[in-house]
């Protein structure tokens, strides 16, 4: 990837529907010479797609919450991995250091909404115990910086 590339990229990340020529035009490039770096970034997986980014407020989704998962025994990720993917209010999943096995960003429409969820992501035969934190406003909240 070289500094054109980059701007590309970092235009595409904040202007998602802007077209070849737009983005060209930002970069220095042609409508066709830009529409092939962008496909090259496709192919080699820099850019991963193009997706609609959508209020959660606005479908009821109002509540972000993380949870720490404490496992019993050395789970392998791939299966923490395979258990949180079936539960469509984990948005995110990572595994972390410190005393928790993975730390879920979990999006719920309420308190009730999330209880229900916490039940489903329990009844994993590897999950010992749970933590939560309610997110309550989000200061600051942004793409990945190129």
């Amino acid at each position: 990837m070289d500094d054109i590339d980059e701007q590309i990229v970092s235009y595409l990340s904040n202007h998602g529907r802007a077209s070849f020529r737009e983005v060209g035009s930002h970069v220095g490039l042609s409508a066709p010479a830009t529409k092939r770096r962008v496909d090259r970034l496709l192919d080699d997986g820099v850019i991963e797609g193009f997706a609609a980014l959508v209020d959660p407020a606005s479908i009821g989704w109002n509540t972000d919450v993380f949870v720490s998962i404490f496992a019993r025994g050395n789970i392998p990720p791939d299966r923490i991995r395979t258990a949180v993917a079936k539960v469509p209010e984990v948005i995110a999943a990572y595994t972390v250091t410190g005393d928790a096995d993975a730390l879920l960003h979990v999006r719920v429409r309420d308190t009730r909404h999330l209880e229900q969820t916490l039940e489903r992501i329990r009844q994993e035969e590897f999950v010992a115990q749970t933590r939560s934190l309610v997110v309550l406003s989000r200061l600051v909240e942004r793409g990945t910086p190129v």
